[in-house]
């Protein structure tokens, strides 16, 4: 078997129309149109090949913090996603840099999953 790539990142939410406002507005993720599956969601660009299936009726609460379960989003600039991310009176936490000199910070969507925003140093 070979891996090609990471297709898509699925989420179950409790409540798609508000996570396509965090996603859309907050993150500024491209939406996509989406099979007419018989259960709610939305799909969002993640980037060049890859996707975000958000997957609604979630019930159960989200427990997670940034060392445990989360995915990361390159950005060009963390500081300038903290600025955006304060404009937007998002709650954050960071920017923080690691050993290795990438700079990151995390914020939660509206369910509580954790979302690792991250620049890689400059070569």
């Amino acid at each position: 078997m070979i891996i090609l790539d990471l297709n898509h990142v699925a989420l179950h939410v409790q409540d798609v129309a508000v996570s396509c406002r965090f996603y859309g507005e907050v993150l500024n993720l491209p939406a996509m149109d989406r099979p007419a599956f018989d259960f709610p969601g939305a799909w969002f660009r993640l980037g060049p090949v890859q996707q975000l299936h958000l997957i609604g009726e979630r019930e159960a609460a989200v427990h997670n913090h940034p060392q445990g379960t989360h995915f990361a989003l390159r950005v060009a600039s963390v500081p300038e996603a903290a600025a955006e991310l304060q404009q937007k009176n998002v709650a954050f936490m960071g920017p923080q840099q690691r050993p290795d000199g990438k700079w990151q910070l995390f914020i939660q969507d509206p369910d509580g999953y954790v979302i690792e925003l991250t620049e890689l140093p400059a070569e």
